[in-house]
């Protein structure tokens, strides 16, 4: 499934950074009330998704490499 569609990798791990984003800034807007969960939650999502971003990243071009 990763080697046919590393697409599907790569959006996971935007999503998660996205995720990891958007969780601290509201935190800071108070929209949602800080925990120490939510704060090791934001950093690993963000951690995460870097990592799976790069490894969807590196499928793709190697799939596609000419």
């Amino acid at each position: 499934m990763i080697e046919k569609d590393p697409k599907l990798i790569f959006i996971i791990g935007f999503v998660l950074v996205l995720l990891g984003a958007v969780l601290p800034w509201l935190m800071i807007l108070q929209v949602v009330k800080s925990t120490i969960f939510l704060n090791f939650l934001a950093a690993g999502a963000s951690v995460a998704g870097l990592v799976l971003g790069v490894i969807g990243t590196a499928y793709y071009v190697r799939l596609n490499k000419r």
